[in-house]
């Protein structure tokens, strides 16, 4: 792995000054997360951060800046690198079951990886002989194929993307198996954002955002996934405000765990709420991490957050 720069030198994360504890709705969550965990920043130096994910191999949570083009990797130090800079607008982030760094990024509208020097590698551009909207967010699949959303945004907003009319009629959840090189249309959404299975791979949650973009969409739906790996029993697992659910994570226990206008919310598996951890502003995504699992890493606009989790 290599690092370009240094933005952070170690140093111990403070806490966000004005950001309220926990808020616990439900008991259950009183095994997870203590009313007196705090808030704490870890960086603040971003225009608008997004795409979380813990690279165990590296001992790193990597994220991306969007619209300041670069992929930084915060070191339980307290450090901050660049990993790769001037980016292609990459948004989200996932680790391959071979440990290598996957990418949706919005400039060349494609899912790439990355060799861990130099600029990420394309994996797939099109779809059908025609170019994808702008892929949003991505996870990796139990059987390793890559699951991406592919909404507009990328190319709708010229902070974060090239601006573009779409060549495609659609905005999707796609399936890209890398063993045959295959790409397949799953589902049809308005505005396909984040996404995520759940612990047994038997569901497929995937936020729809699009209020402020045409819609009025802000939910969670959520998919059957069948052997063959075909979605079917669509159905709406909660929908999300203030805000709308950008990214989201699910724990082991099948908890769903989602960014909105003003806090991560926290949903049981039968959609129940459970609670909800104050942000200063709105949070764009969220990842468990750090070296035994227990830390929950937020990202929201300029910042990355941290808190620590009970188990």
């Amino acid at each position: 792995m290599t690092t370009l720069c240094r933005l952070r030198p170690p140093g111990e994360p403070r806490p966000v000054e004005g950001a309220g504890g926990p808020v616990l709705l439900d008991d259950r969550l009183r095994t997870v997360l203590s009313p007196h965990a705090r808030l704490l920043s870890l960086y603040d130096q971003g225009i608008f951060c997004e795409g979380p994910v813990w690279w165990a191999a590296r001992n790193v949570l990597v994220w991306s800046d969007i619209e300041g083009r670069r992929v930084m990797a915060w070191r339980p130090d307290g450090a901050v690198d660049v990993l790769i800079d001037a980016t292609p607008f990459i948004n989200g982030n996932a680790v391959d079951r071979d440990g290598t760094l996957l990418h949706c990024e919005h400039g060349r509208r494609a899912v790439t990886w990355w060799p861990g020097t130099g600029h990420p590698v394309i994996l797939v551009s099109h779809y059908q002989g025609r170019r994808l909207n702008s892929p949003n967010d991505l996870v990796v699949g139990p059987d390793g194929a890559i699951w991406f959303t592919d909404p507009t945004f990328g190319i709708r907003n010229p902070r974060q993307g090239c601006p573009a009319e779409p060549e495609l009629d659609h905005r999707s959840v796609y399936r890209y198996d890398p063993r045959g090189n295959t790409l397949t249309r799953m589902a049809d959404l308005e505005q396909p954002n984040g996404l995520a299975f759940s612990p047994d791979g038997r569901t497929l949650y995937v936020s729809d955002t699009a209020d402020g973009s045409g819609g009025s969409t802000h939910e969670i739906v959520a998919f059957d996934v069948g052997a063959d790996g075909a979605l079917t029993g669509r159905r709406v697992f909660r929908v999300i405000e203030p805000g709308v659910p950008d990214g989201f994570c699910v724990d082991a226990r099948g908890w769903v765990w989602t960014s909105s206008g003003n806090a991560v919310q926290i949903f049981s598996a039968e959609g129940e709420p459970l609670g909800t951890i104050p942000t200063p502003h709105t949070c764009s995504n969220v990842a468990f991490g750090g070296a035994d699992g227990r830390r929950l890493f937020i990202t929201g606009e300029e910042s990355l957050w941290a808190i620590d989790l009970l188990g």
